[in-house]
């Protein structure tokens, strides 16, 4: 799937979503999320593709957040399409990976927040500008309490002000920093190690994961108990101990 505002690539094990909006600063527009969607989907149903990686278009900025204005429709319509899509993003079964290669900010923060593991280079940028021009960070509220300590995240969402990605990596925001020229190889080398797990296994470890989340401590306990022997049922976690009885690298199959 191509469109002049988001591209979909499959590499190798990974579906690379990329925003390609460098004239509106990779900005969320109504349609960009609906492409999200039919992407998200695609890489879902594909058995090939064990990790999904989502970034930019250049080499400045990430995504921008939301582009809104002209695009048709309700806002209302267009608030629920994007919180859609973080729910979608944030429990999707497959590895998410962002790689921000460039300033990440606004609704592009949650954005970002939504995956699994993030990569930002050392010049990345990030914020949430909203409270600026009298909005606020809702829905992206949300993921940003669930990563950054409250005090740090009202400091961010009240002042908006810019965030380098030292500060966003203390903060949590982000799991790793690297120079400008080693993002690429610092992503293929996360992309390789993702594809190496069981599909199966990491699919069932997220579902159980994101139910959890929600959960007291003793419900989750319960419930990820039940979850383990889902997972030790597979024939993926046979090869994976047999594997690891005979010192040889697993072979998974995804069942």
């Amino acid at each position: 799937m191509s469109d002049e505002a988001l591209q979909y690539e499959v590499r190798g094990n990974a579906a690379w979503l990329t925003i390609c909006r460098e004239d509106r600063r990779n900005a969320i527009s109504p349609g960009v999320i609906d492409l999200f969607f039919k992407g998200l989907d695609r890489a879902e149903a594909d058995p090939a593709v064990r990790v999904v990686v989502i970034t930019g278009a250049g080499d400045r900025v990430f995504c921008s957040g939301a582009d809104l204005a002209g695009q048709g429709g309700s806002g209302q319509d267009v608030f629920a399409a994007y919180a859609g899509l973080l729910k979608r993003l944030y429990a999707f079964s497959k590895p998410t990976v962002a790689r921000v290669n460039g300033h990440c900010l606004a609704g592009g923060t949650g954005f970002m927040l939504a995956c699994d593991i993030v990569v930002a280079k050392q010049s990345a940028m990030f914020g949430t500008p909203e409270v600026n021009v009298g909005l606020f960070p809702m829905m992206i509220g949300a993921l940003i309490f669930r990563n950054v300590p409250r005090k740090k995240a009202m400091e961010m969402v009240l002042l908006g002000e810019k965030l380098t990605a030292a500060q966003a990596l203390d903060m949590g925001m982000i799991t790793r920093v690297t120079a400008d020229d080693a993002l690429d190889g610092e992503v293929e080398k996360i992309v390789t190690q993702l594809g190496e797990k069981s599909p199966i296994g990491t699919a069932l470890g997220k579902q159980a994961f994101f139910a959890a989340e929600e959960m007291n401590l003793g419900d989750a306990l319960d419930y990820l108990s039940a979850k383990l022997g889902e997972v030790m049922a597979t024939g993926d976690a046979a090869e994976g101990i047999t594997a690891f009885l005979e010192k040889r690298k697993p072979v998974f199959q995804g069942r």
